[in-house]
């Protein structure tokens, strides 16, 4: 799984022309891992600030609006890809636009031995 963060701060320094060439240059990475065969899902996640976490704490729901880490990033989206290596997956990330600016982490999926989940 590639795992998109984002600064807000940094979206915001951009001009309208600059967001757009980079919501380009996702449309063709995109592309370029669907026709490759490599994707396998993915999807950007809304604003941080419609979030909420949940604590089960005491056998009670805490819930608390916004995510839970106090930090200027955020997950901001995620690629599920299926490639031969992790260097290769590594590869792929270094492409996401928002390398440049952000980070993306490289995590394999945990395999659940065949569990329906």
């Amino acid at each position: 799984m590639l795992l998109s963060y984002s600064n807000p701060a940094n979206w915001e320094q951009l001009s309208d022309d600059e967001r757009g060439g980079l919501m380009a240059e996702y449309g063709a990475f995109t592309k370029e891992i669907v026709d490759s065969g490599e994707h396998v899902d993915g999807a950007p996640l809304a604003d941080p600030g419609t979030s909420r976490t949940v604590r089960v704490r005491g056998g009670r729901a805490e819930v608390v609006d916004g995510p839970f880490a106090e930090s200027k990033e955020h997950l901001a989206g995620y690629y599920v890809v299926e490639c031969d290596s992790l260097d290769r997956a590594t590869e792929v990330a270094a492409r996401i636009p928002d390398a440049r600016f952000n980070a993306i982490e490289v995590r394999p999926l945990m395999d659940m031995g065949g569990l329906e989940m």
